[in-house]
């Protein structure tokens, strides 16, 4: 049975690497931190539900390790490759495998936890796909959804219109390639909603704020960088007045003067949220 494809684009061919590895290496500090506050066990088996290049599944594999497991799941077939290069002989306990969130191959009560992030919102059913993934956890197992961007992102501390109108760009540009009209982006906010109509109870919420200043780190100038040659520039252009484009170039451009993430008063702030809820069942 062939997958439907996601609201984004997403199918089994599709892949995203290497935005994947930028944001995972940038995000690191503060997934880590996330993770080890969920209070994995040793010897606990987790699915990492969209696991991407697999950098989060080895970080949740550190946590059950050395008796646990880890499988990491992604429908892209290029991201499992990336995943098992990048992860492979770190004598962690954790396996990749390609497949569609709606028809995993586990049999129900299977998982002690359930981590999936930045994935609900790109399928063409999120109550469906949280249900699914519910009826794998075992009684009192937990399902984890992380997401970003429940509030706007903060690029240009400085020059807050300037970022208004391009945030909307980036709205429109999504919109328009993909054929959706707005609640078909911003549906997917409703996270306790979604847990709470698949059955699962103890839901909690938390925002946690990523946030960098100047200077930057070498790392982080990179995740800048290319997030903005490889995911802004094309984008945006079209929605914007010349005036406003000519800016974004001049700021988000590495080789001009005034390449923002090297200004003095260069501010980031994003928001990365955490809804999790329990399968009924008997407390862990």
């Amino acid at each position: 049975m062939t997958a439907q494809p996601g609201v984004l684009g997403d199918t089994s061919e599709r892949a995203y690497d290497d935005k994947l590895e930028l944001l995972g290496r940038f995000m690191e500090p503060e997934l880590r931190a996330i993770i080890a506050d969920l209070g994995l066990r040793p010897g606990e088996t987790v699915l990492d539900a969209g696991c991407g290049i697999g950098l989060t599944t080895a970080w949740l594999a550190e946590q059950v390790a050395p008796d646990g497991e880890v499988i990491g799941v992604d429908l892209a077939e290029a991201h499992v490759v990336a995943a098992e290069r990048l992860n492979g002989g770190q004598g962690l306990p954790l396996r990749f495998a390609q497949g569609d969130i709606m028809q995993l191959p586990f049999d129900g009560g299977s998982f002690d936890l359930i981590w999936s992030s930045n994935t609900i919102n790109h399928l063409p059913n999120p109550p469906a796909a949280v249900r699914a993934l519910g009826r794998l956890l075992r009684p009192g197992g937990r399902l984890v959804l992380g997401a970003g961007f429940f509030l706007p992102e903060m690029h240009f501390a400085w020059d807050e219109r300037l970022e208004r109108v391009v945030t909307a760009a980036c709205h429109r540009y999504y919109r328009d390639k993909y054929k959706l009209d707005e609640r078909a982006t911003t549906s997917w906010r409703a996270g306790v909603g979604l847990l709470r109509g698949a059955g699962l109870t103890d839901i909690t919420a938390r925002t946690h704020v990523i946030e960098r200043t100047a200077p930057l780190s070498t790392a982080d100038e990179r995740y800048f960088a290319g997030y903005y040659a490889n995911y802004w520039a094309h984008r945006v252009q079209p929605y914007l007045a010349a005036d406003d484009w000519a800016m974004v170039r001049r700021l988000c451009d590495p080789a001009s003067p005034d390449f923002a993430p090297r200004r003095t008063d260069f501010h980031f702030m994003q928001t990365y949220t955490v809804i999790q809820g329990s399968h009924l069942g008997d407390e862990r």
